[in-house]
Formats: C-alpha cells, structure tokens, sequence
C-alpha cells in the first residue's frame, strides 16, 4: 500500500495514531509501529527534556520501525510549556518524525529538517494548511468537526475539508476526524488524503493505556454521545458527554471565565481519571465515530481489519460499478 505518506515516512501503512494526550507510551506507540503504521509518542507527558529523551530511547528499544513525536505548540496554563526543550529532546533522542499542533511551527521547521526530521503540522482549516505548507512542513493532518478534541471553530466535516485541501495543497495531505474502520479509510483515500490519523480508535484497543472503564464506555457510546465543550474560550473540544461534559457546557452559558473553568476542564483531572477509572470525572475526547466502534481489539487485529476490511470495500464498489 504506497501513497506519499508512506514513502515520505517509510511506514507500510498509510495509518497515523493521534497524539491522544497522557495515553500515547511508547509501549503504545511501539506497537502501532510494529503493526505497520506510525506510532506517535506524546510529548506533554513529561515536564522535562530528560523525560522525553528517555522515552524516545525506550521507543527505539521496543520498535526499529519508524515513529513520531506529538509536540503542542499551545502555551498551557495549568501545566509547564516546555517547546524548546522537547524539540532538544526529540533531536537528542533520535527521533525521526515530529508532529506539531497549535501555533504555527515556523521557528522549529527549519531546525528538524537540519537533523533530518520530518515535520507534519495539524490543522482544523485548509487556510491553515496552505500557511504552513509555505513554511515549508512536509506535510499536514486536517481534522474535520467530527474529530475527537479540537476540530477548530469552522464546523467543517472530513467530508468537504479533505477535497478542498487536495485541491488546494501540493503536499501530502493526513485526513482525520470520523474515520475508525476500513470504510473510513478508503473513503478519505477516495477524497484525496493519502494517509489517515485515527485517535478514538486507537482508544478501543488493548495496548492503549487507559482504564478499562474509558474503554467500555468508548464502545457503549453512539455517534449522538459526544458534544462540543470550550467554544466560549474558542478552544472547541468534542467529548463524550459525561458529567464533567455537562458542568462545563453549564458553566460557560454562565459565563465563567478560564480561570473559573480551569479546575473542571484540566488536562491534569484527566491524566489521573484515566488512571482510576473515573468516566464522569474528567472531560474525554472522543469523536463521532464512536458509534461504528463496537469492540476492543489488539493494534494488529485493529490493522488487519482496515487491510482486509479495505480489500473488500473495494471490491465491492467494483461489483457495484461494474
């Protein structure tokens, strides 16, 4: 399977695991790698260079596959904004790829190409991709509105993101938002993507290091359960709704301010919920593709399903069109 995002990074499948914040290990992401995909190591996991430089060495002792480095290049008001420092660690460490989220990554484009990293930036607009495609990334993910997280606040679907940015981008474009399975996947091929990022998916697996109960709760949820929390802060972030969902949405109708919103909506609730097992006690981004996931699988059965699962789409539309 070759498109110009498995050439460009030397992976066999054109499948990229989301940065998904506190949960991508590099046990995790090791074994999206060894599947064939690109496995991505989330770098605000730790407060300090030497952590990251660690798991990026830990990440090469368990795969000799390629991988990435997730780096948000937000500023972050409850926890240490670190950029600088994990760009030193991913060049320390050996990492081969880095993508980059938030603020354009201008300053930090021209160091990765220097030691041979290749740079991919996520956006949740073509207008966006068009800039740091003239700064020179290699390439670029575009969330659509069903995503998990922050799809941006155009409301823009997969669906009509994805042409447009064919059309409008020379470099190698990564669809996500909505895509869990082999239909999703040949489709965002069909509209002109040549790789997909799958996040929820990837939560609804084995290795994926969350509690259980998150994982349960994942698979009980239809494409109606998620919802749209922190617009009020033009920080749009799609999540299941849960208790946690609702005191949000209630107290920005409210008008509460970020500092009043803080305490709730904190990436730290979330890291230790995710460890406990406390579904209504942290927000949790999902996306509406929750509603095609209906079991856990291992990441290579999850892989073997989009390959085999691919194959048969496509014959399908063979018969169909025949």
């Amino acid at each position: 399977m070759k498109t110009r995002i498995t050439q460009l990074f030397g992976i066999k499948y054109p499948i990229i695991q989301g940065g998904m914040q506190w949960l991508a290990t590099a046990e995790f992401a090791a074994a999206v790698s060894n599947a064939g995909g690109l496995g991505i190591i989330n770098a605000t996991r730790f407060q300090d260079r030497a952590g990251l430089t660690a798991e990026i060495r830990r990440m090469k002792e368990l795969t000799d596959k390629p991988f990435a480095v997730n780096i948000s290049t937000l500023p972050h008001k409850d926890y240490k904004d670190n950029t600088d420092n994990y760009f030193q660690a991913v060049i320390e460490g050996g990492a081969p790829i880095v993508e980059t989220s938030g603020r354009k990554p201008g300053e930090y484009i021209q160091l990765c190409h220097d030691h041979g990293i290749k740079i991919m930036h996520k956006v949740p607009a073509v207008r966006y991709a068009k800039s740091v495609e003239r700064l020179g990334v290699d390439a670029v993910t575009i969330v659509g509105y069903e995503c998990a997280g922050h799809p941006g606040m155009d409301d823009v679907s997969t669906m009509a993101l994805i042409p447009k940015a064919q059309e409008e981008l020379s470099i190698p474009v990564v669809a996500g938002g909505g895509i869990a399975d082999s239909r999703g996947f040949v489709a965002a091929l069909a509209l002109g993507a040549e790789g997909v990022v799958m996040g929820t998916r990837f939560v609804a697996t084995r290795e994926c290091p969350v509690h259980d109960s998150f994982k349960r709760r994942l698979v009980e949820t239809e494409e109606h359960g998620t919802m749209l929390v922190q617009r009020s802060l033009r920080n749009a972030n799609r999540v299941c709704k849960n208790a946690t969902a609702a005191k949000t949405l209630e107290m920005e109708q409210a008008g509460a301010t970020l500092d009043e919103l803080l305490p709730v909506i904190s990436g730290k609730n979330q890291r230790r919920c995710y460890e406990t097992g406390d579904v209504e006690g942290c927000l949790f981004p999902i996306g509406q593709c929750s509603g095609v996931i209906h079991e856990i699988k291992t990441v290579q059965e999850l892989f073997d399903e989009i390959v085999s699962g691919s194959e048969k789409v496509l014959q399908r539309l063979r018969n169909g069109l025949g």
